[in-house]
């Protein structure tokens, strides 16, 4: 089943959501700013992406300028504080069984479904 990580909000992760429904193929929204990731799900998702927890990380966003930028923090440290403040995690990501990318540009979707 391919899931999309999805924020309403956002026009790069509407346009996700837009090629996902045009695909014609099932698929399961979570909108995670609602649906929390936990910090092993979120393992996970780094785990299938290929990348280190920083590059999942929105750095232009207010919470993380004032709290988290210049700091020497852990990966550990870094899932914390993306669970903590879900805003922080790039959107959309997509994952379709052991593949997964994140969606900016959303046609990056196109390579997994």
């Amino acid at each position: 089943m391919i899931k999309i990580y999805h924020n309403p909000r956002c026009s790069k992760s509407r346009q996700g959501l837009e090629i996902l429904e045009n695909s014609g193929k099932e698929f399961k929204t979570v909108k995670y700013l609602d649906t929390i990731p936990s910090e092993e799900e979120l393992k996970e998702i780094i785990n299938l992406l290929n990348i280190s927890p920083i590059d999942l990380v929105r750095k232009n966003e207010k919470i993380w300028k004032e709290e988290y930028k210049g700091k020497d923090l852990s990966d550990a440290e870094i899932i914390t504080a993306m669970v903590k403040n879900p805003k922080l995690i790039e959107r959309p990501i997509v994952i379709n069984g052991n593949k997964a990318v994140v969606g900016r540009p959303p046609e990056n979707i196109k390579e997994i479904i």
